[in-house]
């Protein structure tokens, strides 16, 4: 049994129609990193015009909402992450009517449509920083940004033994002879939001967006804003490899709840049930819960299961510990495989045919679980990380900051193959900004379409029964128990459904959960026991 089987009979027979705490508890939500989706003007670089000509593909999947990268004004030292300008479009992607078009069609194919804003550092050529440097030491200006005067015999050593995290020091000097601190590129100077007009300015820039129709945000490095008072060093290098596991004086401060609260005021003041995501580090799941207690963000992304390696054990306790610290606060947990930082999931799990096989069935894993899902644009299709990049034509600033040995960010940031036997794959009209592998066409929407065993028919098959089945995804039709199951395996239960994954390079066999309904590869089922094939996932319905 494959997934050509069923998800027709089931949908027909059974329908969620019910949004008991909010469309966002249960959602699966697509990001569309821009610069890579689509191309309509023939630059080699995606935009949005693009992005809404392939609005029916998002359709047809089965999500609910599109998360839209940054393409905002930017000089794009870090793919639009450095904004000059957060109220405008930036030429490379179209036009502020470009943006409003897109909004809509997303709107009448019954997609919302999320986007990013990015509070914790603007870009160098942001006005505000070209007028603190142009002020000079002391002035107003620099207030609103991380000045100080730098350490030892003429201020020569930075004020602090902060690192970016793209590698090297946290602190560039200005010609003047201060310094001002930037987290990530040199070309992203940190804001500094003890300044009452920092609150104020992006205030206004989400009610532009929200006026403009859009129904969310994410918000870049949500736990960033604020930082320990007296930046106190921190007595270690290798910081970046910290982020996430411990405390740190510049990440996940206590100080950027109050942020979010107000956000999420304003937020509340908007029809249509707007809704904020954050992608915030933190050290523990309790301390991640925290951004989505009533009174802040709807959503959280749930780093821990990204980097989850692929062993049944592990995943359990970083699923329990997460619903666990989720429920207290009463949110949903936000599930997440991939993103446009990250090495994809099909490599990250081993590559090849074994990392594939892997990749389907934690899909099928995540989207069984209760809350809600995001998918990173080409998972759909099995793409894996492109590890062969030329050095010339990376664009990863952490690429040249680390002398090459971080940078794999590019890997996954491929333009999508659409159709066709070569480059660029219906990208585009010509080319594409980071070369496409030449063996990608069997990868491509078109060549995958129709074929009952291909990785896209398969998260076709799962959103439609998603959506069918109501013991998949919402956390609210019940608890998830968990059953004895061999080592390696997993094996749960929620109303009316049963996930079984077998994350063992061997064939086994178990008593039969129930009738199955829909596979990452082929199982055999007397109906009485099963055979589960390696490194699958399965579901069940009761």
């Amino acid at each position: 049994m494959t997934h050509e089987l069923t998800a027709s009979r089931l949908a027909s027979a059974s329908s969620k129609t019910a949004e008991s705490g909010g469309w966002w508890r249960d959602a699966v939500i697509y990001q569309v990193y821009v610069r890579s989706f689509a191309d309509s003007d023939g630059d080699g670089i995606g935009d949005l015009r693009g992005v809404r000509s392939r609005l029916p593909h998002l359709a047809r999947l089965g999500v609910d909402a599109v998360w839209l990268t940054p393409f905002y004004v930017s000089p794009q030292a870090d793919g639009g992450y450095d904004v000059a300008d957060y109220r405008a479009v930036d030429p490379l992607f179209g036009d502020l009517s470009d943006a409003d078009d897109l909004v809509r069609a997303a709107h009448a194919l019954g997609l919302r449509i999320i986007v990013d804003v990015v509070p914790n550092h603007t870009s160098d050529r942001h006005p505000w920083f070209r007028e603190a440097l142009a002020a000079g030491p002391g002035s107003a200006a620099r207030a609103r940004y991380h000045f100080r005067p730098g350490r030892g015999p003429g201020g020569a050593l930075p004020p602090n033994d902060w690192e970016s995290v793209f590698g090297g020091p946290a602190w560039t000097q200005a010609p003047d002879g201060e310094w001002y601190l930037h987290l990530f590129a040199p070309q992203q100077p940190d804001l500094d939001w003890e300044h009452p007009e920092v609150a104020e300015e992006f205030s206004s820039v989400l009610r532009f967006w929200l006026d403009l129709g859009v129904d969310g945000f994410r918000i870049d490095v949500a736990h960033g804003m604020v930082k320990a008072p007296g930046l106190p060093d921190i007595g270690r290098g290798a910081q970046a490899t910290l982020i996430g596991t411990e405390p740190l004086p510049f990440f996940d401060q206590d100080g950027v709840h109050a942020i979010h609260r107000s956000w999420r005021r304003l937020l509340d003041s908007y029809a249509g049930a707007r809704i904020g995501v954050a992608e915030a580090w933190a050290p523990t799941s309790e301390r991640l819960a925290l951004y989505v207690r009533p009174d802040e963000m709807h959503q959280a992304f749930n780093f821990r299961f990204l980097n989850c390696p692929w062993d049944a054990a592990e995943m359990r306790t970083v699923i329990d510990e997460s619903l666990a610290a989720t429920t207290a606060v009463g949110a949903p947990t936000t599930w997440v495989l991939s993103n446009h930082d990250v090495v994809r999931h099909v490599s990250r799990y081993g590559g090849g045919a074994q990392g594939l096989a892997r990749g389907r069935a934690a899909a099928l894993l995540m989207l069984a679980l209760p809350g809600s899902a995001y998918l990173y644009q080409g998972e759909e299709l099995g793409l894996p990380e492109v590890c062969d990049l030329p050095d010339e034509v990376r664009r990863d600033p952490a690429f040249r900051r680390t002398a090459g040995q971080d940078g794999l960010r590019d890997g996954c940031r491929i333009p999508l193959p659409w159709s066709g036997e070569e480059p660029p794959y219906g990208f585009g009209p010509a080319g594409s900004w980071l070369p496409q592998p030449r063996d990608w066409a069997p990868l491509s929407v078109a060549a995958q379409t129709g074929d009952p065993h291909s990785t896209l028919e398969l998260y076709r098959a799962a959103l439609e029964l998603r959506r069918a089945l109501p013991g998949l995804g919402s956390p609210d039709a019940g608890p998830l128990a968990w059953l004895p199951a061999p080592e390696g395996v997993l094996l749960f239960t929620r109303p009316g459904f049963a996930c079984t994954l077998n994350s063992r390079p061997q064939a086994l066999e178990l008593a039969s959960p129930g009738r199955p309904v829909l596979s990452s590869a082929p199982v055999e089922t007397d109906g009485r026991t099963v055979r589960l094939p390696p490194d699958s996932c399965t579901w069940w319905a009761l």
